[in-house]
């Protein structure tokens, strides 16, 4: 007696596969968190160069209530990764998992309260010295969150194995 079981997946060869609810998450609010991070990093620094102080407390508010978009899909991304790298290792994925509480640490003890303390000053009209030092704090919180974001998306895309880097070529 035989027993035929019938085939879950594609043949080799036929193309990628598709991602699973928990990738799709993954992937989904680890970029969503990576470009609100960018858009805000971006529209603090457009502001702040050629913006009035209304444009400023306008970006300031917009980024506070962003936040509640945000929060969750570092959540989303933090709680899927470590739910889809379970059981398994590597060098790739220890630095992700080492990169991660950096992210969140960051976040929570630095990102959230100058976005909170930022949006009530502009809001009140005082750009004075705390403003700028908390500011300047808070861009380069940011950007040291999209370093270790944008590092994380690439090790997961060499992991997925949708990057591949390219063998260092001996100097002639």
């Amino acid at each position: 007696m035989t027993h035929a079981t019938p085939s879950t997946s594609a043949p080799r060869g036929a193309g990628p596969q598709p991602a699973s609810p928990r990738k799709l998450a993954h992937r989904t609010a680890g970029l969503l968190a990576f470009a609100m991070i960018a858009t805000f990093w971006l529209s603090t620094a457009v502001s702040e160069l050629f913006g009035s102080p209304q444009a400023i407390a306008s970006v300031k508010q917009a980024i506070l209530y962003a936040m509640i978009v945000l929060v969750p899909a570092l959540a989303i991304t933090g709680a899927s990764g470590f739910s889809l790298g379970k059981g398994r290792g590597g060098a790739r994925l220890d630095a992700k998992r080492r990169r991660m509480p950096l992210i969140a640490a960051n976040g929570i003890l630095v990102l959230v309260p100058s976005a909170v303390f930022l949006a009530m000053k502009a809001r009140a009209g005082v750009f004075d010295t705390a403003f700028y030092t908390v500011q300047a704090v808070e861009l380069v919180a940011g950007a040291l969150n999209l370093v270790l974001i944008g590092r994380n998306i690439a090790d997961g895309l060499a992991i997925s194995g949708r990057l591949r880097r390219r063998p260092v070529q001996p100097a002639r």
